[in-house]
Formats: structure tokens, sequence, C-alpha cells
């Protein structure tokens, strides 16, 4: 069910009771006047409508709706456009679930006004982005003297925070790996698999994030043609640093969960090899006795049969095999 949400701001004060959806037109013409409409699951009809109104491209908004839609900012004449995923840490019930809820969020960013459209998380299995908080980051930053790139900038804000939230957790579950991996008891049935699901999630991340970089880098070079806010300039060199450092530390992921992904494979392989060694081991020293209780089990005749020193001898020679076996094997780290 679509659901609209906004603010308004006009001189730099909120009029946010003055706002109603039929009006955004109105308030996206007039210079003294800031807009702020956020639009949750939106009707295909009534997002089109808007559209038309406000003289967006309607590729665009047809990008704006549709299903897995990447990251990517684009630039048109009246208006630009981009596509974000903002990113939640959940609790998994299960070795294989994903610990990552994505959350798509649309925004047209025009001369005096944003325009967010938000689609449900999964199909509604998951609560949905918490817009109010790019609110109150706008409020903090007063960024109501700044314009639209000030509201643009606490949406980005927000977003960029989670994906270090989401970097941080992932960053933490491959510390638990590792710990598993090297204790002093044998890792799990289930550590191959969840080092695989974090490796699933960290391939979405890195979808999410890295094209971050292009989306801020578009809109900040669009900002400064129009040669406004100046003000803003040192905030969005420090989002853009956020965003690489983010990309960098999910690189690195990447790679760190990719040795725990092949050192487990490697002690898998390790540890087979000891216990093929030590099975060899005992083998071999059980063979022992089996191959002299053999010999002197034959319908032959040979010395000491039928005596106590033929039985002395033979188990003598077991023992003395046995224990220069396990002697040798012990030293070679056999058994």
């Amino acid at each position: 069910m679509t659901k609209v949400t906004g603010r308004l701001w006009r001189d730099g004060e909120p009029r946010d009771d003055e706002f109603t959806f039929d009006t955004i037109s109105d308030c996206l013409a007039s210079r003294d006047q800031l807009v702020w409409a956020d639009i949750y699951d939106p009707d295909h009809d009534a997002l089109l409508a808007l559209a038309h109104e406000l003289q967006l491209n309607m590729w665009a908004v047809e990008d704006a709706i549709a299903p897995k839609e990447r990251t990517k900012a684009a630039v048109y004449q009246t208006h630009t456009f981009f596509t974000v995923y903002a990113l939640d840490v959940r609790d998994t019930a299960g070795d294989s679930d994903s610990m990552l809820v994505k959350h798509r969020i649309s925004a047209f960013v025009l001369p005096h006004g944003l325009i967010t459209v938000r689609l449900p998380s999964n199909g509604g299995e998951h609560p949905a982005f918490d817009i109010g908080e790019v609110s109150r980051r706008f409020d903090e930053l007063g960024g109501q003297s700044h314009g639209v790139g000030a509201l643009v900038h606490g949406l980005l804000d927000v977003v960029v925070d989670g994906h270090f939230d989401a970097v941080q957790a992932l960053d933490d579950a491959i510390e638990s790996l590792e710990d598993e991996l090297f204790s002093d008891t044998a890792p799990s049935h289930g550590l191959q698999r969840r080092t695989f699901r974090v490796r699933k999630d960290l391939v979405d991340l890195r979808r999410v994030v890295l094209p971050v970089r292009e989306v801020v880098s578009t809109i900040q070079h669009r900002r400064l043609d129009a040669r406004t806010s100046p003000e803003l300039d040192p905030l969005y060199a420090d989002l853009y640093d956020h965003v690489l450092r983010a990309s960098e530390w999910t690189e690195s992921l990447r790679d760190m969960v990719t040795t725990v992904f092949e050192t487990n494979l490697s002690l898998q392989d390790a540890r087979l090899n000891t216990v093929m060694k030590k099975l060899t081991g005992w083998a071999a020293i059980i063979a022992v006795p089996t191959a002299i209780t053999g010999f002197y089990g034959q319908n032959v005749l040979y010395p000491g049969l039928e005596s106590v020193g033929g039985f002395i001898t033979s188990s003598a020679l077991i023992v003395v095999l046995i224990v220069v076996l396990y002697v040798m094997f012990k030293r070679r780290d056999w058994l």
C-alpha cells in the first residue's frame, strides 16, 4: 500500500503541517521553499502521473520501481536520479541464512526538492528502512540553509553509515570463523556452510558498496556545476572518503574470507593425512602379531612346536617388533 510522507521548509523554517502530496509541484516551483517527499511502495500509475507533472525522465521513473535495479546515478537536464541500497544486519536463525537485509532507495534530486521512492524489502518480509533517521540527520546538520544538497547528503550519510555497520558485522563473523578454525577442538560441521554464507553476503555487499562512489561523485559534481552551497564541499568530501573506506574494507574482507575458505580445506586435508598416518602406523603394528602367529599356526613341524620355549620365543618376538615399530612411528610423528 502506497504511503507518502514529507517535509516542507519555507525561508529556512519548517512547515511540515502544510505539506500535501497534491501540492508538491507548486512547492518545487517556489525558490523560497524546500520540499522532501518520500513515497513508500508506490502505485505505478500515481508515480507516472507525478513524474509527468514534474517532468521527470520516464526511464528513470521505470528504474525507480523496476525489480533488482543496480546502484547507479544519472544526470538529466532538469534533475539527477540515483539508486542506492541501505543495509540492515539481522540475527540469522540458520547457517545458510543471510545476515544482510537490503532496502532499495531511489531519489530524484530537483533544484528545490527531493523525492525518494522506496520499495518493500524482500517482498515485505523485513521492516522498512528508517527514513526518519534521514530527517533527523538533516536537522542536526542545519541543512535548511544549504538547500537540497544537504538533504541528499543526509540521506547518503545514513546509507553509508549502514554500510559501515554491515562491514563491521561481517568482519566480526569472519573473526569468529577464524577463531573456530584454529581452535584446539575440531571445527563444527557447519563451519564450511557459514563460511560460504559470509562469502555470499560479501558478494552482495560489494555490489552495493562499490558503486556508491560513482553516485556520490556524480551528485557532488552536479551540485558544484550549479555553484550552490559551497559550505557542503567538506561534508561531501568526507562522505566520499567514508565511501572509499567502506569499499576498501569490503575488498579486504573478501580476501580474508577466501583465505578462511581455502585454509579450512587445507586443514581438512592435513587432518585427513594425520588420520591416514595413524591408521597406517597401527595397521603396521597389528600386522606383526598377525604375521608371527600365522606362521606358527602352520600345520608343519618347526623348532619349538608344542613347547613352552616356542611360545616364549614367538611372544617375545611379537613384543620386541611391536615396541620397535611403535618407537619408530612415534619419532616420525605418525602416532
